[in-house]
């Protein structure tokens, strides 16, 4: 490390680092994967696809009421909520993250996720990469404000790795950690973002997570649609943000931690058991929603016997909608996982929900798989408010660059709906809580850094 530093410049070395970074964020993010695979495989297997399976009601607790043990017992921290943790770690100047990180937030997500969740893991990988950066940097005695340039990088390789999008991890580093906009260090986390994301896409057999392959034509005439679209995912994300941090704020009010994942798991569990499609991640619900087997997310439910015809197709994606944030905060606060992929698969809802309303009103023919495809990043813009993020993420992850107009103006729309009504005090009371978990990690952060 010495002979590096002395006879190769700081830039050079930055890139070396940036290279290791990506590559070892790309291997976690792979095992990751594999990690809630095996545990949602070995607990499913059994599962009866088409029939109401009563152990949906205790699964996902049991999920939950483990990761607190693990939290509590095991590695004693507390490592939910890891984006917004890494968040208030860089706003405080907080470079150094411990070595725990390197392992913990993959193996307490596979025990939630894995078991059920409704969540996504991109929260809890984006810690584990910000980690590897941090100690690569300190490790390689880069300057405090170089180890924040690869906190970041980290952050945005884990990202990249577990969605296989490098433009995607890049514009998270940029949007939502607030990365320094300098060449060297959006040269450098382009590098770190791009390694890792081929790296898990090499690892994973070239596959991607959601195959797309419905390709169709669209007309302009479907434009106008699009356009309502867009308007409907943004008030779908006020609703969506406002039971999240709703649920989040009623169950941080609980004192007792235990009662509190209780209560967090109860809730998951009720949801999961009503619509199956739920559980975990959801990519796999998502990918066939999207390809045209739309009736793939009644499966398992408890109205599964019942005729797929339109109108309960649009009942199931209805009470999806209106779940999926109730078991998606009770997920994470109870649980350790992210807040991504919940918002990919409310929008692959919303844009089923939304184009098969009119198709039975109104008698129209509107592609309901594009539509699924669009509303994933006009929910995650508006959800996130990340609008670049959510578009690039939604093209990668299916490789649906032929949609890439109709996907932005989807987006763009949902977010300028969202900013249009948040920017008074629309949420001034959600707001007000979401801003006391933010102060209790800053307090909690700050201790530990002067400990």
């Amino acid at each position: 490390m010495n002979w590096l530093k002395s006879h190769l410049s700081e830039k050079a070395v930055m890139f070396i680092i940036a290279s290791t970074v990506g590559l070892f964020s790309g291997i976690a993010a792979h095992l990751l994967k594999l990690m809630i695979g095996g545990v949602s495989t070995f607990l499913t297997s059994r599962f009866d696809p088409e029939g109401i399976n009563w152990w949906l009601l205790a699964i996902p607790l049991v999920g939950i009421l483990l990761t607190q043990v693990f939290m509590r017992y095991v590695i004693r921290h507390v490592i939910s909520h890891g984006v917004k943790r890494l968040m208030v770690s860089l706003r405080n100047r907080i470079y150094r993250l411990g070595g725990y990180l390197l392992y913990s937030p993959m193996i307490a997500s596979s025990l939630t996720l894995g078991f059920g969740g409704s969540a996504g893991s991109e929260g809890p990988i984006a810690y584990t990469g910000a980690a590897i950066g941090s100690n690569m940097g300190r490790r390689f005695g880069l300057r405090p404000d170089l180890v924040r340039v690869m906190v970041g990088c980290g952050a945005a390789a884990g990202i990249a790795g577990i969605f296989k999008a490098p433009i995607g991890g890049a514009l998270f580093a940029l949007e939502v950690l607030h990365m320094e906009f300098t060449t060297l260090s959006v040269m450098v986390l382009l590098v770190t973002a791009l390694i890792a994301g081929l790296t898990a896409y090499i690892l994973s057999g070239c596959t991607m997570d959601i195959g797309f392959f419905a390709h169709t034509p669209l007309g302009f005439d479907v434009y106008p649609y699009v356009l309502l679209l867009g308007l409907f995912c943004g008030a779908y994300s006020i609703y969506y943000s406002f039971i999240m941090k709703w649920v989040e704020g009623r169950l941080d009010k609980v004192s007792n931690r235990w009662i509190s994942a209780v209560l967090a798991g109860m809730i998951l569990s009720c949801a999961v058991f009503i619509f199956p499609s739920m559980y975990g991640e959801g990519y796999e619900v998502i990918g066939r929603v999207i390809n045209g087997a739309s009736s793939s997310v009644i499966d398992g439910s408890i109205v599964s016997e019942l005729p797929t015809d339109g109108w309960c197709l649009v009942l199931v994606a209805g009470g999806i909608l209106l779940l999926k944030c109730f078991a998606t905060s009770a997920t994470t606060c109870g649980g350790v996982a992210g807040d991504f992929a919940p918002a990919l698969f409310a929008g692959c809802m919303a844009g089923l929900f939304f184009a098969s309303l009119l198709n039975l009103l109104f008698g129209l023919s509107l592609p309901v798989g594009l539509f699924a495809l669009f509303g994933m990043a006009g929910v995650m813009a508006g959800a996130i408010r990340a609008p670049l993020m959510a578009i690039f993420l939604t093209v990668e992850m299916s490789a649906g660059y032929d949609y890439l107009l109709p996907l932005t103006i989807v987006g763009a729309l949902s977010f300028g709906v969202v900013r249009l009504f948040t920017m008074d005090n629309f949420f001034h009371r959600g707001a007000d809580r979401n801003n006391g978990i933010i102060s209790w990690l800053r307090t909690e952060l700050t201790h530990n850094k002067r400990g």
